[in-house]
């Protein structure tokens, strides 16, 4: 029996964990890396080193893979246009993810289905943002590069014009919005695969911290019916309008007098997902794989009452698997997932999901497991 070849662009920990949600289905993997380092590239067996950015690099790795798949949107959109007139499967493609490559290109099409998003616009210099802040409540507003930021990179918070200088030296178009008043962050995961079929995660809360996702507790504590319906009918909406094939995520604003508003999508797995691989019944890696073979998705419902995943950043205390004895002695439950990557301060390099009954002490367990691996609890 054959079974396919999946062959997935970008080696960080996004594609290792896909990976590892193949094994057991016998899917074959094929890994695109920057580098023979990358988190991916130290567990897939089947590996081509170059660049992502160069057309004939691409059009040769795509050689015996049934379809292309991505661990970030950073693949120039006229490469995977080209690799489709090739007759090569690209999920999902590249009319879909521009949407999450560039935020302007989002913005218009969230505003055309009438997806509810913080004011905008395209501004052209720093007195064009003082324009677009006397059209609404004043200074902050956000500024956006549209294209390459991520975990806070790529974006302002600006108070003035004096202020509104450094992103336009980036050289792309910068996008202005409004600085949203509000209560959380919130995440809507949904799968989409080719035929149609989609299915919905529960609505998680995504806590940052210096623009970096810390915890995501899922489902959202305290969130109305009402809202969480309204948050996965926005996703759904999205997945569908756009065609989304494989995994979607929607991070959401809920704000202060009860609305939703899309700050950001991502077209693959997504950190606010990570929950699911030891919360859910088929985790967000599973079901973008089957989504992008076109196999029938899995169940997305929740193990247990809650789940509560928090990243593990690098700190000054390299030596993480030392943790682990006490980690695992004080907590049996408890998950760790590591990427395989250099120890350095801020940088994620894992995590661990914990589940339970009870929300508080989730949340204490996480927490913990997370600190010890850092080095920042020492008890």
């Amino acid at each position: 029996m054959t079974f396919p070849v999946v062959g997935m662009v970008g080696g960080g920990q996004l594609a290792r964990m896909t990976h590892e949600a193949g094994i057991p289905l016998g899917i074959r993997f094929k890994l695109l890396s920057d580098t023979p380092q990358d988190s991916a590239a130290q567990v897939v067996s089947d590996v081509v080193v170059g660049d992502y950015r160069d057309l004939g690099t691409l059009r040769a790795f795509a050689q015996g893979c049934d379809v292309i798949t991505f661990d970030h949107e950073h693949v120039p959109t006229e490469h995977l246009r080209a690799l489709e007139a090739d007759g090569i499967p690209v999920r999902p493609g590249p009319g879909a993810l521009v949407h999450a490559q560039d935020k302007g290109v989002m913005r218009a099409g969230l505003d055309r289905i009438g997806i509810a998003c913080p004011r905008h616009r395209i501004v052209a210099d720093p007195a064009d943002v003082t324009r677009f802040a006397a059209e609404g409540d004043g200074f902050p507003v956000v500024l956006k590069t549209v294209r390459g930021g991520y975990d806070g990179k790529g974006v302002w918070v600006v108070r003035d014009e004096a202020g509104a200088a450094d992103p336009f030296k980036a050289g792309v178009p910068v996008l202005a919005e409004e600085k949203v008043d509000f209560a959380r962050e919130l995440a809507a995961n949904v799968v989409r695969s080719p035929h149609g079929q989609a299915v919905a995660y529960p609505v998680v809360e995504s806590q940052q911290v210096n623009g970096v996702c810390d915890t995501v507790i899922a489902p959202a504590p305290g969130l109305s019916g009402e809202l969480s319906a309204e948050a996965q009918r926005m996703a759904l909406t999205i997945a569908e309008q756009l065609d989304v094939t494989g995994h979607l995520a929607v991070e959401l604003f809920e704000t202060r007098d009860g609305r939703l508003l899309v700050n950001e999508l991502a077209m693959r797995p997504h950190n606010s997902g990570h929950w699911t691989q030891d919360g859910a019944v088929t985790s967000q890696f599973a079901n973008h794989l089957r989504a992008v073979l076109d196999l029938p998705l899995g169940d997305p419902r929740p193990r247990a009452p809650w789940t509560v995943m928090v990243n593990v950043l690098g700190g000054d205390y390299p030596d993480m698997y030392s943790a682990y004895l006490h980690c695992m002695a004080r907590d049996p439950q408890l998950k760790i997932h590591m990427y395989g990557k250099d120890v350095k301060p801020g940088r994620k390099v894992g995590h661990v999901t914990t589940y339970g009954d009870d929300l508080a002490e989730v949340l204490d367990r996480a927490r913990h497991a997370a600190g010890y691996l850092r080095g920042t609890i020492t008890e």
